[in-house]
C-alpha cells in the first residue's frame, strides 16, 4: 500500500481512509504492507493515531523531503523540484524500498492513493517494474479545469492520472460524479472504474456517546470541523446570511453559535465576522486530537458542511463521521452536486446553495425554529451503517481479489 499521508501525518482527513483500510483488510483476507514517508517529510505531525496502526502490519518509511521546507532558498525553489508535488523526492527513496519489499514478501497486489500525486507516480513505476496488479485509489479527480493552476504541474498530473487509469487493474473514486467524469475522459477504461466511498470507523466512536452534554447549554451550536478552503468551501455568503439574521431577528441570532474547529483560515473567518457584525456569534477553535474532535461532533447541536459547485464531483470525507455522530446535518452546497445528493439520501432538510445568502438565511431560520421546538432532524439510524469503514474495506478486498485472480490467468 503506497501512501504518503499515514500516521503520524496530520492536517488532512485523507489519512483516515488508508488507516481504516489497513485495519479492516485483514478480516477480508488481505494483509497490508505499508510503504510511506519518514515523518520529516510531513508539514504537520500528530501522534494520536499511531497506536491505531495494527501491531502486525509492517510499515516501511522511505526518505523524502518537502521541497518548500527543505530545499527552498529565501522561500524560493525551482518548479521542477515540486512537480507533481512538493514531495516528489520521496519517489527516489520509495521505489528502491518497494522493490526490496516485493523481492522479500512476494505481495499479490499493489494499491496507491491520491491526493499526493507522487504516490501514484511511485506505484506506476513499481507496477511497471514488477507486474503487480495495481489498484489506483484516486478518491477525487486529479487534473481538473484550472487545477493545478501551473500549466507544467497540470501536465504532470494529467500524465500520472492517464497512466494510472490505463495501466491499473481498477481505478477507485469516492463519488459517483468523479467516476462518471473519468469514465467520460477515458472511455476505453470505463469498465475498470468504480466507487468506494469514504466512511466512518465504528471503533473510533466507541464510548463517545457518553461524553458530556451540549457544547454550549442554552445555545444552538453549529459546528464546522476541519479546513475551510476560501474557494472550495467559501463561507462568505454564510456570514452575510448570519448578519442578515442578526439584523432581522437579533434575539434568534444571539442563540446561534457558529464554531469553526481547525479551519486553517481563522483570520479570514474573523474578518468576515467583523464585516458582517457577527463577532459574538462566531468562534475559531484550534485543532483537537482525532477522538476529541469526534466527541465534539457528537455534542454539537448541528454539523455544517461547505462545498462549492466547482467540487460537485467530491464529497468532504468528514461528512461520513457527521453521519455517524447522529447529529442534524446542515449543508451549504450546489443542489446538483454529489454532496447535496448524499445529504438528501440521509433525509437532511437543512440544505441551501453555498452562494445564495437569502436561501441560507431561510435555512438558518428553519434550523432555529426546529431547535426551539426540540424537533431538529437527524440522520436515519438504519442508513448510517452503509457508510462504515468495514463495509468499504470489504468492497476494496473484492476488487483486490478480482485483480489478483486476473493476474493469474
Amino acid at each position: 500500500m503506497v501512501v504518503f499521508q499515514f500516521p503520524p501525518f496530520a492536517g488532512s482527513s485523507a489519512v483516515q481512509r488508508t488507516l481504516r483500510f489497513v485495519q479492516h483488510l485483514p478480516a477480508n483476507g488481505w494483509m497490508p504492507i505499508v510503504l510511506t514517508a519518514k515523518p520529516t517529510a510531513y508539514e504537520q505531525t500528530a501522534v494520536d493515531l499511531l497506536p491505531e496502526i495494527p501491531a502486525d502490519v509492517a510499515v516501511h518509511r522511505a526518505f523524502g523531503l518537502d521541497t518548500r521546507k527543505h530545499l527552498a532558498i529565501a522561500g524560493r525553489y525551482p518548479g521542477f523540484l515540486a512537480r507533481p508535488d512538493r514531495w516528489v523526492s520521496w519517489v527516489i527513496g520509495a521505489v528502491p524500498m518497494a522493490l526490496q519489499i516485493v523481492r522479500r514478501e512476494r505481495p499479490h497486489a499493489l494499491w496507491s492513493t491520491y491526493p499526493i500525486a507522487s504516490a501514484h507516480l511511485t506505484a506506476g513505476l513499481i507496477h511497471r517494474l514488477t507486474g503487480l496488479p495495481w489498484i489506483a485509489d484516486f478518491r477525487d479527480p486529479m487534473a481538473q479545469e484550472g487545477y493545478p493552476a501551473d500549466p507544467a504541474t497540470w501536465q504532470a498530473f494529467h500524465r500520472i492520472e492517464k497512466a494510472a487509469i490505463e495501466n491499473a487493474a481498477c481505478s477507485v473514486f469516492t463519488t459517483p460524479g468523479a467516476a462518471r467524469e473519468y469514465s467520460r475522459r477515458y472511455p476505453a477504461s470505463a469498465e475498470k472504474i468504480c466507487v468506494i466511498e469514504n466512511g466512518f470507523d465504528e471503533h473510533s466512536f466507541a464510548g463517545l456517546s457518553e461524553h458530556g452534554g451540549p457544547l454550549q447549554p442554552g445555545m444552538v451550536t453549529l459546528l464546522h470541523s476541519g479546513v475551510v478552503y476560501p474557494s472550495e468551501r467559501d463561507p462568505t455568503h454564510l456570514f452575510e446570511a448570519l448578519g442578515r439574521l442578526k439584523r432581522a431577528a437579533p434575539a434568534v441570532a444571539e442563540k446561534l453559535r457558529l464554531c469553526f474547529r481547525a479551519s486553517s483560515h481563522d483570520n479570514l473567518l474573523r474578518q468576515l465576522a467583523q464585516q458582517n457584525g457577527v463577532e459574538a456569534q462566531v468562534e475559531c477553535l484550534p485543532a483537537l486530537p482525532y477522538r476529541e474532535a469526534l466527541a465534539e461532533m457528537m455534542r454539537a447541536d448541528a454539523l455544517l458542511v461547505l462545498q462549492a459547485s466547482n467540487c460537485n464531483d467530491q464529497i468532504p470525507a468528514k461528512i461520513y463521521e457527521y453521519f455517524r455522530s447522529g447529529r442534524p446535518l446542515v449543508g451549504l452546497t450546489d443542489p446538483k452536486g454529489d454532496t447535496a445528493h448524499v445529504l438528501a439520501s440521509m433525509g437532511s432538510k437543512y440544505v441551501a446553495p453555498l452562494d445564495r445568502p437569502e436561501l441560507i438565511l431561510a435555512m438558518l431560520e428553519t434550523l432555529m425554529r426546529d431547535a426551539a421546538a426540540g424537533q431538529l432532524q437527524v440522520p436515519p439510524p438504519t442508513r448510517i451503517g452503509d457508510y462504515s469503514r468495514s463495509a468499504q474495506a470489504r468492497r476494496l478486498a473484492e476488487r483486490l481479489d478480482l485483480a489478483h485472480s486476473a493476474s493469474l490467468r
